[in-house]
């Protein structure tokens, strides 16, 4: 069959690769793909943006598409799954109403509070001056976050008052998130370890994945500010096991069953980002499409075929996956700035990979006169298996190292939380 994936960025790229590596798939097509996914055996980069319905539903239909998965929560949030739905084309994402788990932290905490799924307490706000008087009531530290999308850039941690304050106001009056932050959840800042925990997901049907752990801030030692993500690695030796779990039991499912009490199903990849607490998992937020850059941790330990997982999951079955025991390990490397204000078309050259086990998954990059240069925030993403967590991390910085990387950046601590333990 031919498959079609939505979206340009690293996420995409993983799953291109992944998609084409089955023996039932001829094409992997991706709209609007990038110079690095078109460069991939059996993918094809298409012109087409992702927020064009009509146009995607229409080059689905002409190349006899047996699959589409969207990867960004953009065009999920927009509809897209349900102009597929409609034109009779296998889709698998969550409808536009499904994906406001994602599009609306308010919503999700709603349903979270309805159902009894733990998560931190919270208050939402549309009046700037009742949200900052709640600030002062509660006390810091807080967690200040955009209604809507941000590009995983609306949420501040606040460590004072003053700073969630400054959020309050950068959110509702600057309105530095647009429409986004019209909107803002405040909640209690749980205290703990993030975990990433994501489902293959179709009404009641839930096939969890292997777990992984993101780094969202932007430098060394979990300082700056959040970005999109930094890196990742799977499996979380320390958070696994009993967490797991539990996760699986008192999050996963009741969510997808909550979803389907509410009169909308969920389909798709269902993403938990959890706090480990000293009381157990607690949700920090649910998104509604694979993480990035989590993606290129987990589907690199993926010993099953994506393709046919998906189909068994569209059928209501929840097949018992294979992972390989090795670990991966992937390090961001960024443009200087991000995620503030960046230059685009610095040119750069990306070390060798050394292995097999270890490739690049590209995100804001393109190829100009046969050289790469940048053309986003974060720019790629270099994914290590090996066979413990502590050789994937030294041997994705030893080829890291290989290579000076003017104009780029990238942390140096990747997994720092599990290597310090062992």
């Amino acid at each position: 069959m031919n498959i079609l994936v939505i979206g340009s960025g690293g996420r995409e790229h993983t799953l291109a690769w992944k998609f084409a590596q089955s023996e039932r798939v001829e094409q992997v097509y991706v709209a609007p793909g990038n110079d690095a996914i078109a460069e991939e055996p059996g993918c094809q980069s298409v012109p087409i943006q992702e927020n064009d319905h009509e146009k995607l539903v229409a080059f689905a239909r002409e190349n006899r598409i047996g699959l589409t998965m969207v990867g960004p929560e953009a065009p999920l949030v927009d509809g897209v799954t349900d102009a597929f739905t409609e034109a009779g084309l296998t889709v698998f994402g969550p409808t536009k109403a499904a994906a406001a788990l994602e599009g609306s932290k308010d919503f999700a905490k709603g349903i979270m509070q309805k159902y009894n799924i733990p998560t931190a307490a919270y208050a939402t706000f549309t009046n700037p001056d009742a949200a900052m008087s709640y600030i002062r009531e509660q006390g810091a530290p807080i967690v200040v976050k955009a209604d809507g999308l941000a590009a995983g850039k609306g949420v501040v941690v606040a460590k004072t008052e003053e700073e969630a304050i400054e959020a309050v106001t950068a959110m509702m009056q600057d309105h530095r998130f647009g429409e986004a932050g019209s909107r803002v959840v405040i909640e209690e800042c749980l205290e703990g370890e993030e975990l990433s925990f994501m489902a293959f997901v179709h009404g009641t049907a839930v096939v969890p994945m292997v777990t992984a752990q993101d780094h969202k801030r932007a430098f060394d030692g979990d300082e700056g500010p959040n970005t999109g993500g930094m890196g990742a690695y799977s499996p979380v030796p320390h958070l696994d096991g009993t967490w797991q779990a539990e996760a699986e039991r008192t999050i996963l499912r009741p969510m997808a069953e909550a979803m389907v009490n509410e009169g909308v199903p969920f389909t798709g990849i269902l993403y938990g980002g959890l706090m480990i607490t000293a009381d157990g998992p607690r949700v920090i937020e649910f998104n509604a499409r694979f993480g990035d850059p989590e993606t290129q941790v987990i589907l690199p330990r993926m010993m099953s075929d994506l393709t046919d997982t998906i189909e068994a999951v569209l059928a209501g079955e929840e097949p018992d996956l294979v992972w390989t025991e090795e670990a991966c390990a992937a390090v961001v490397i960024a443009s200087e700035g991000y995620p503030g204000e960046y230059k685009k078309g610095t040119t750069f050259t990306l070390p060798v990979p050394v292995s097999d086990k270890q490739r690049w998954f590209h995100a804001g990059s393109k190829r100009h006169h046969e050289q790469w240069q940048t053309a986003g925030g974060r720019v790629a993403a270099l994914s290590t298996l090996a066979p413990g967590i502590d050789e994937a991390v030294s041997r994705t910085y030893e080829t890291l190292g290989q290579t000076p990387l003017d104009g780029l950046f990238y942390r140096r601590d990747i997994a720092h939380h599990v290597r310090k333990k062992s």
